[in-house]
Order: C-alpha cells, then sequence, then structure tokens
C-alpha cells in the first residue's frame, strides 16, 4: 500500500470524517441506519485521512500525491 492521496486531499478527508463524527455523537439521529451509515462512512474517512491511501482511487486509478 502506497500513498496516494495528496495533504489537501487528507486534510479535507479528515476535517469532514471528524464533522460527520461530531454529528453522529452529538445529534440525535432518529434512524439506526442513519446512525451506522454516518459512522461507517465517517471512520472510512479518518482511517484513508491518517493513512494516505484510498482504496478507490487504486481501483480508479486515481493519484492525487505528487511525490508518490
Amino acid at each position: 500500500m502506497s500513498r496516494n492521496e495528496g495533504t489537501f486531499d487528507r486534510i479535507l478527508r479528515a476535517i469532514v470524517g471528524l464533522a460527520l463524527m461530531g454529528l453522529v455523537l452529538f445529534t440525535n439521529l432518529v434512524s439506526p441506519v442513519l446512525f451506522w451509515g454516518a459512522s461507517l462512512v465517517a471512520t472510512v474517512l479518518l482511517i484513508t485521512a491518517l493513512t494516505g491511501f484510498c482504496p478507490a482511487y487504486r481501483l480508479l486509478g486515481l493519484q492525487t500525491c505528487r511525490k508518490c
């Protein structure tokens, strides 16, 4: 697994992931499906932001990292 995300992409994913996790934790989501779905998306965004690797980018042949 080599990095395929640039710095801007990683920062944006971290911000959106944290905002979504905050939404899940601090609001009363009525639907369990919405709660678990938002939690899953937030977790994936945070993991990809931390590792710098996105499996979907690999499948699509994308790379936003300039030095990789």
